[in-house]
């Protein structure tokens, strides 16, 4: 397996056969993980949605998701110099959740309206509306779980020591490879409960997903900007 060409000067890549840009998918899976639990909120606490407002985020986080992670999941490997497990461990997740942003979007843009109803009767709405879906985002949560056991089993993750930052941790290959790891866990938590947060209306299960999705939502979208810095470092280190 070719991974990259070394010489006296260091690890070199060549990065025509090395699209990357999980650096914007990153950004923008934290960003809609932060806008479905800040809307998830605003339900379950009975105040005010604006759905044009919800319509056009989700939108636009679902346009960038679902172009790049069909790109990635359909185009076989996309990174041909080692590392097709990304379009497993990055492609198809983003795929999978740009969808369901755009599908959300469509339905809040076309039929928001029914959100407009007080109490009971908007979280029954609510429930009925998205209980079909829930079995694709609790499957989601399983491939979570599996994208994190292998990152954990195979030490994913992990970046060069050319890689400015995240290439200081090179030597401790399972630090990142942890990090990473258990950021699709918290996400993979938040979708299995899912359903039962459909079901119950809230709960303690809607405050544990809340939680496992925030957490999550905001490590993606930080890490996602910080890789803006180390991805652009890795390609001048490596050209």
């Amino acid at each position: 397996m070719e991974l990259a060409a070394a010489d006296a000067g260091g690890l070199r890549i060549d990065w025509a056969r090395m699209p990357t840009y999980n650096t914007v998918m990153a950004l923008c899976a934290g960003a809609g993980l932060l806008l479905v639990v800040a809307l998830g909120r605003l339900l379950l606490t009975d105040r005010a949605v604006v759905p044009d407002a919800w319509a056009m985020g989700f939108g636009a986080l679902g346009v960038i998701l679902f172009a790049t992670g069909l790109h990635m999941t359909l185009t076989w490997p996309l990174a041909g110099q080692g590392f097709a497990f990304d379009n497993v461990v990055f492609g198809e997740p983003a795929l999978g959740f740009g969808v369901l942003l755009l599908f959300a979007a469509f339905f809040l843009w076309r039929r928001g309206e029914v959100l407009g109803a007080a109490g009971g009767a908007r979280g029954r709405t609510v429930a009925a509306l998205a209980a079909p879906v829930s079995v694709l985002v609790f499957g989601l949560g399983l491939a979570c779980f599996g994208i994190a056991a292998a990152g954990w089993r195979y030490t994913l993750f992990a970046a060069p020591p050319e890689e400015p930052i995240s290439g200081e941790f090179a030597d401790h290959p399972m630090l990142e490879a942890s990090f990473i790891s258990a950021l699709y866990v918290l996400t993979g938590v938040g979708a299995v409960l899912f359903p039962v947060v459909l079901w119950r209306r809230g709960g303690p299960a809607a405050w544990v997903a809340g939680a496992c999705w925030a957490l999550a939502g905001l490590a993606f979208l930080l890490f996602g900007a910080l890789n803006y810095f180390t991805h652009i470092g890795l390609i001048v280190n490596t050209l």
